[in-house]
């Protein structure tokens, strides 16, 4: 493999996580950038008393926010790949390579690590956020054809297409759904692979209220703008 990857970690008050899950990723041998989404924790302090490559963002701009700046971050220093790799210790870097095999070999622009393609002894969430994930992948089949068998999961790898795509625009406000949507909806190929998901070891979630019915509907109304708006240009 000679692709130039980075992983991206986007952290919120990752302070007890942010070590292992650096430290798990250098031992897979992949660059690496922290981006610490405006932490009221400590996270920051541990990312400098560690030596860990990090970029402080001056105020919380949700996990969207984060992941775009990493975005940039990947097109500006020329990365082939990037790899979310969420800093809650949930995604194993083991199967980055996974992520990475299965665009080279599908020429996807964008894989998504999915708990659900193959069935799995991992972590499979709540029964709530379940029935959540197969309502986005009802919805997304729906407007664009495409199944996706796990349309939240944040362990993700994009291609050079996507991080120029992404850079440019990325949703801030849970993004997984509407980013698959807009990917598609600009021609990119989108693929998943299966992966094994570990809870979160600690710390607070960058998404919250997933089973309410406010998120249902304003995640869905996302994904049907950012669809439309893109086949209406």
């Amino acid at each position: 493999m000679n692709s130039k990857v980075l992983v991206i970690i986007p952290a919120y008050n990752e302070s007890a996580n942010i070590v292992k899950t650096v430290q798990s990723v250098s031992d897979c041998g992949y660059d690496y950038v922290v981006i610490n989404d405006g932490s009221t924790d400590n996270t920051f302090d541990v990312c400098l008393e560690h030596h860990i490559n990090v970029i402080d963002l001056p105020q919380n701009l949700g996990i969207g926010g984060a992941v775009q700046a990493g975005h940039k971050y990947a097109l500006k220093y020329g990365y082939d790949i990037d790899v979310q790799v969420d800093g809650d210790g949930q995604h194993d870097p083991a199967y980055i390579h996974d992520l990475i095999e299965e665009m080279e070999m599908s020429n996807s622009d964008l894989v998504i690590g999915s708990r659900f393609k193959v069935k799995t002894d991992g972590f499979q969430s709540t029964l709530m956020r379940r029935i959540g994930i197969m309502w986005f992948t009802f919805f997304l089949k729906l407007l664009t054809g495409k199944t996706v068998t796990d349309p939240t999961s944040g362990f993700r790898a994009s291609g050079k297409k996507a991080i120029k795509l992404f850079s440019q625009h990325y949703p801030i406000d849970y993004p997984e759904p509407e980013s698959i949507a807009y990917a598609l909806s600009n021609g990119l190929l989108v693929g998943e692979v299966s992966v094994i998901m570990k809870e979160r070891q600690g710390g607070v979630s960058s998404i919250g209220g997933f089973s309410s019915v406010y998120y249902m509907i304003k995640v869905t109304l996302s994904v049907a703008i950012s669809w439309f708006s893109s086949h209406s240009k």
